[in-house]
């Protein structure tokens, strides 16, 4: 008789795997799309990890395994306003769910929230 042992299912990838492109990266990329201003630097410089989402205007991290970490590091160099973070995988839930709860506007767009300038007449 065959040797035969019990088969284990395969863990489904979530795509929050620490082992990204063959090495084991020890953080996540994260862009605080409620500071983003929409800029496009980060998505020029690393175009294969970051995108800028076409509905709100503000930069995603769509893939960790995109670019090398010095381009990813490059990229977050050049953000005028530092809305891109190393963080921890563990975080990245909690920061998705932080993210929903915040109410975000459309780059470009006024909104009711904003005050509205008044300018004296002549």
């Amino acid at each position: 008789m065959a040797f035969t042992a019990a088969a284990t299912a395969r863990p489904v990838p979530t795509g929050r795997e620490p082992l990204l492109g063959g090495r084991l990266r020890q953080r996540a990329v994260w862009v605080d799309e409620a500071v983003c201003i929409g800029c496009r630097y980060c998505a020029h410089v690393a175009g294969n990890t970051f995108l800028v989402e076409p509905v709100w205007g503000r930069s995603r991290a769509i893939r960790q395994d995109g670019d090398s970490t010095e381009t990813i590091q490059e990229a977050i160099d050049t953000c005028p306003v530092d809305c891109i973070h190393w963080v921890a995988y563990e975080e990245i839930p909690a920061l998705e769910e932080q993210l929903r709860q915040q109410e975000l506007h459309p780059l470009g767009l006024p909104c009711a929230a904003r005050v509205k300038r008044t300018l004296p007449r002549p």
